[in-house]
């Protein structure tokens, strides 16, 4: 019995994945999500639904390749085809031009129908990729780079159909500081009417540095002193990333390397309402505080983001204090601004401000208003000091 009740509720649910895909593919084409607070369909998904990334991808490639594959499509909604074979076949067509994809979709679902399982089926996909890749004289990455441990650095690089170039690699812990010192000031906003993502930002950095555009870097390895004097404290990035202490003190030798010890100094964190700009060495503070922009749910990497003054200095509430700042990517630190009624300010235990999204205000009463599971509580929550 239940079986069966298991492979009754399956169907229904590829069947209800089918009208998710609708939903979210008009999402996706429309911005709806910005709206909401969220630069991304991926980032609404990640955080308002609590999605998994590779749920995310799976659910957004399949949205964003509903038009090219309407036998799958038809095939879904009917529940003739379940969402498992639906995400491969999407999935395996998404480099392919429309050409090639009507055929992909045909010659895929000709293997479903033999029986074959959604693995199989996803094999067959890579195959006919490999086959396109040798009929244009282009270069598929070798799968045997995911073998190659987490110990040496590697890239690998693909040509694609039109003659660019997918890139796919690791980096170890050390080339990861170098990767994010060198790229992340070279990647913010260039200004309020940048509206790339920050995936072309970053490869626009990472052209401008590739052409000898830019030199320097920096990383910044925090760490106490006794670390950097031989002790076996381990330090970290400001990421988050824990480094080992010997590594560490090998990072730290490297040039464009800057080590931040934890103790106390003599650099001026209060700048009142003379100076506008946070400094260098505020910065540097709010980097280690903010792993990545203060708005919950937001991954963009601090070293990524913006100064923000919480109360705005503006408006003369908010001086260039370190404990009247924050880090805010550069898309949420406009939001704030344009948007002040959506961002509820409040702070965790270690004194950080966290920004909470709230709905567009034409949106606040009705039921999709609410927060998802595991969202910031309301402002009475004991865990928080929520500001006015």
């Amino acid at each position: 019995a239940c079986l069966e009740l298991t492979e009754t509720l399956v169907a229904a649910s590829d069947m209800q994945e089918s009208a998710l895909a609708g939903f979210i593919g008009r999402v996706d084409a429309t911005k709806e999500q910005a709206r909401w607070g969220y630069p991304s369909t991926q980032a609404w998904l990640r955080s308002r639904l609590g999605m998994r990334d590779n749920r995310v991808k799976e659910r957004l490639t399949l949205a964003r390749q509903r038009r090219r594959l309407p036998q799958v499509v038809e095939q879904l909604a009917s529940g003739d085809l379940s969402y498992g074979y639906a995400v491969t076949v999407a999935d395996s067509v998404s480099r392919l031009d429309d050409i090639d994809c009507a055929k992909a979709e045909a010659t895929l679902l000709g293997f479903v129908d033999q029986g074959f399982s959604a693995g199989k089926v996803a094999a067959f996909g890579r195959r006919i990729r490999d086959l396109i890749a040798d009929r244009d004289d282009t270069e598929d990455a070798p799968d045997e780079d995911t073998k190659r441990g987490y110990d040496r650095s590697w890239l690998t690089t693909t040509r694609s159909l039109d003659g660019g170039r997918y890139v796919k690699g690791w980096l170890n812990p050390e080339d990861a500081a170098i990767w994010d010192g060198t790229l992340a000031p070279l990647a913010k906003p260039a200004g309020p009417d940048d509206r790339r993502d920050l995936p072309e930002r970053t490869a626009a950095a990472l052209s401008s540095v590739l052409s000898g555009g830019h030199k320097a870097s920096k990383v910044t390895v925090i760490c106490d002193l006794d670390t950097l004097t031989g002790g076996n404290a381990p330090a970290r990035l400001t990421d988050g990333t824990p480094i080992p202490a010997a590594q560490a003190r090998r990072i730290a030798l490297a040039a464009g390397v800057s080590p931040l010890l934890l103790g106390r100094g003599n650099t001026p964190l209060y700048l009142g309402y003379r100076e506008r700009f946070a400094s260098a060495a505020q910065r540097q503070v709010l980097e280690t505080l903010y792993p990545s922009c203060a708005v919950r749910g937001c991954e963009v990497p601090g070293t990524l983001c913006e100064v923000d003054h919480v109360h705005g200095w503006a408006l003369g509430r908010s001086p260039t204090d370190i404990d009247q700042l924050a880090l805010t990517c550069g898309w949420h630190n406009r939001f704030k601004h344009t948007n002040p009624d959506q961002i509820q300010i409040g702070k965790d235990h270690d004194g950080r401000y966290i920004y909470r999204l709230l709905p567009p205000a034409d949106a606040r009463g009705s039921a999709t208003g609410a927060g998802p599971p595991g969202d910031i509580g309301p402002p009475d929550d004991p865990a928080l000091d929520w500001a006015a």
